[in-house]
């Protein structure tokens, strides 16, 4: 079996390339961030997200086209997000002014119909694109923006490609789930049962092929079994992590792309998507929300506690990684790399920890352990496909209560014995049903954790 790794095809300007790599400072504001999947974008109201703690609000247009805002009315500071979508317009929901997709305000309810809308009432708007069934914004001036930046994955063009998709909100900064991702050693314990087995932790062949301002190269593969092929990843600054494989011989290609958008100091929305043509037939056909259940929310669970425990003892501490970490060549050089990254190249980012420095960085004033483990904020929400599913199975639970309710008093007030048996039969079957949904809901609700 043969096994090697593709690069990704969006690459920069030369002239874009060299210009960056001499100012030696990635400008955060300069690049694309992907915000959701298309599928998760709700379609009539609109949808926030933060950047590095800037609010933004994502809508459709009366034509279909994407809209990106400031999430702020420039009247009273009310949010644009909690209002709803007029004819194409967002519509402020505190006093009903209205913007269009330029950010121009377009309407206030409390002009006299002949005055003239004040110039500056209006909102800054960006440049947002689809791309492979994900939305992304460009965070500096729309003029700016160079669509070639936004990485693509060549195979995932392919026709006979299937991917899954999964969105998922973390109670920690990017930069911890980054590390996270790129350090392969952790999944046989952290993940033992799920997608990893604790025999298998052992020592790791790991090295840094190329860093740069545009992000690392990195690879790995285990040391005690012969003949083990090299697993490549990418880290495209400043929040894409690419795994990929390909196999000639078997005619097999994959890989797993994870997205993060940094909302702000301790949280991050992640988008993963796994991609291959030799998925069965049988994960074909499965519904998102199950495969969610079964496997997706499992998988993130099993160590988000862990990394907000690391973050807070992290902080707690106040000192640089260097003298907080004990480093293995054999498992840790990808972290160790990433976090130099962040020495090097991120000191115009809003807030970083790097190896040796660190930028706004300091212990949270909420409660982290109350909002750690919390699926249904952090997955079920934003994911329209477990979204749907709960809401179902929610209707189902009050349907039957009802029906339980009402068949109840028919067994009350009927004379006939039969009739009474019937309603009673129905009353106990709709309790069961409506008790066998409210279990379901637990899936969506609860964390998994591990014992």
């Amino acid at each position: 079996m043969s096994s090697k790794t593709e690069t990704l095809q969006a690459t920069p300007p030369t002239s874009t390339i060299n210009k960056l790599e001499n100012k030696q400072e990635f400008n955060w504001r300069q690049c694309w961030y992907a915000v959701i999947f298309v599928q998760d974008l709700p379609a009539n109201r609109p949808y926030s997200f933060f950047l590095y703690d800037e609010p933004f609000v994502l809508f459709k247009d009366q034509n279909g086209q994407l809209i990106c805002l400031t999430d702020r009315c420039p009247h009273r500071a009310a949010r644009l997000s909690d209002g709803q979508i007029i004819d194409g317009k967002i519509e402020c929901l505190y006093h009903g002014w209205q913007f269009g997709n330029n950010g121009q305000c377009l309407h206030i309810p409390q002009l006299p119909t002949d005055a003239k809308i004040p110039a500056n009432a209006c909102v800054s708007s960006f440049k947002v694109l689809e791309r492979q069934g994900i939305i992304w914004m460009w965070a500096g001036e729309a003029q700016t923006a160079i669509d070639e930046l936004i990485p693509s994955l060549s195979d995932w063009e392919k026709p006979e490609c299937f991917n899954l998709d999964y969105v998922r909100d973390l109670p920690y900064d990017q930069s911890y789930f980054i590390e996270n991702i790129i350090d392969p050693a952790h999944v046989p314990i952290s993940h033992d049962g799920v997608i990893g087995i604790r025999k298998d932790a052992q020592p790791l062949e790991i090295e840094a092929i190329d860093s740069n301002i545009q992000g690392i190269k990195g690879r790995w593969r285990r040391k005690n079994t012969a003949n083990q092929p090299w697993i490549t990843l990418d880290f495209i600054a400043p929040n894409l992590i690419v795994y990929r494989f390909v196999d000639e011989q078997q005619g097999r290609f994959g890989g797993t792309a994870l997205y993060s958008i940094p909302l702000s100091k301790n949280r991050c929305r992640i988008l993963i998507r796994n991609y291959s043509n030799s998925y069965s037939q049988k994960i074909k056909l499965m519904p998102p929300w199950l495969e969610h259940i079964l496997i997706r929310n499992k998988v993130l669970e099993g160590d988000l506690q862990l990394v907000v425990e690391q973050k807070a003892q992290i902080e707690r501490l106040g000192q640089n990684l260097k003298d907080v970490y004990l480093p293995l060549k054999t498992s840790d050089t990808l972290v160790v790399e990433y976090r130099k990254w962040l020495d090097k190249f991120g000191s115009s980012l809003p807030f970083y920890q790097g190896y040796t420095s660190s930028k706004n960085i300091g212990n949270s004033e909420c409660d982290q352990k109350l909002i750690t483990l919390d699926r249904f904020s952090q997955h079920t929400l934003i994911c329209h496909s477990c979204n749907q599913a709960y809401q179902l199975t929610n209707r189902l639970k009050q349907s039957c209560i009802g029906v339980a309710i009402a068949f109840a008093a028919v067994a009350i007030l009927a004379d006939d014995s039969r009739i009474k048996i019937a309603a009673i039969s129905v009353s106990v079957a709709a309790v069961a049903i409506s008790a066998m949904a409210q279990r379901f809901k637990t899936f969506f609700e609860r964390s998994y954790t591990r014992h």
